[in-house]
C-alpha cells in the first residue's frame, strides 16, 4: 500500500514546474537571453570539436 503525502505525483509536479518555470524565465529575461545561451553552447561545442581534432 502506497501512502500519498501530497496531492500530485512527482511526474505531475515536474510537468507543472517546467511550464511555469519556462514562462517565468522567458518573461524575466526575454528572447535575447536564449540567443546568448545558444551561442555560448555552440561555441563550447565548436571548441571541443577542435580540441578533439588536435588529439588525432
Amino acid at each position: 500500500m502506497v501512502e500519498q503525502k501530497g496531492k500530485m505525483t512527482v511526474s505531475e509536479a515536474g510537468r507543472k514546474g517546467g511550464k511555469k518555470g519556462g514562462q517565468t524565465t522567458k518573461q524575466k529575461y526575454g528572447h535575447e537571453f536564449y540567443e546568448e545561451i545558444g551561442h555560448k553552447g555552440g561555441q563550447k561545442v565548436k571548441r571541443l570539436i577542435e580540441e578533439g581534432k588536435k588529439r588525432i
